[in-house]
């Protein structure tokens, strides 16, 4: 059961997972309740001070903030360079299971490109969202609270899983304020 949003963290890394935080955060501004009286933070995933202390530490670190997660696999199941650190931070198997208990509620959509598994003298990936897939597991094993479903889309159908999730995740946002 998701709890009032009251903050959004918008974390994303390469340039397509931005173009997508630039659809989200126009979707959600648009949104009177939410222009008005809540912030967007938008935190790239490069920026390991930034994400650690948006997520862990600071004054948004609460259950009622939403993280939006926006990840990218590229080939041989990796991120970008661009959201590298902020993976392999959450992948870390020294953290407590309790590393996100009340601290956040997250959302995860995958940005894949299944042309890349085509060629399987390139890579090892059994699929083209495996970062986001390893991800919203992760998240939640660490005592995040998974406000919705993770979403997965594909380049090679033209992305067009995304909308619909944005759509999905603005409604079930509207029912929490």
């Amino acid at each position: 059961m998701s709890t009032k949003i009251e903050d959004f963290i918008l974390l994303f890394g390469g340039d397509l997972s931005a173009d997508v935080a630039e659809q989200i955060n126009t979707k959600l501004s648009s949104i009177p309740t939410i222009s008005s009286t809540h912030n967007i933070h938008k935190v790239r995933m490069s920026k390991s001070k930034e994400f650690k202390t948006a997520l862990l530490e600071g004054p948004l670190a609460k259950p009622t903030t939403l993280a939006i997660f926006i990840t990218q696999t590229i080939e041989n199941e990796a991120p970008p360079e661009d959201a590298g650190a902020c993976i392999r931070f959450f992948k870390r198997k020294t953290h407590p299971e309790t590393l996100l208990t009340d601290k956040i509620q997250f959302a995860v959509l995958g940005l894949g490109d299944s042309n890349l598994l085509l060629d399987r003298q390139h890579t090892a990936a059994k699929d083209c969202n495996q970062v986001a897939q390893m991800l919203d597991v992760r998240l939640e094993a660490l005592g995040g609270q998974r406000f919705c479903q993770r979403g997965e889309s594909d380049e090679r159908t033209g992305l067009t899983e995304v909308e619909p999730w944005i759509d999905v995740l603005v409604e079930k946002i509207k029912e929490c304020l």
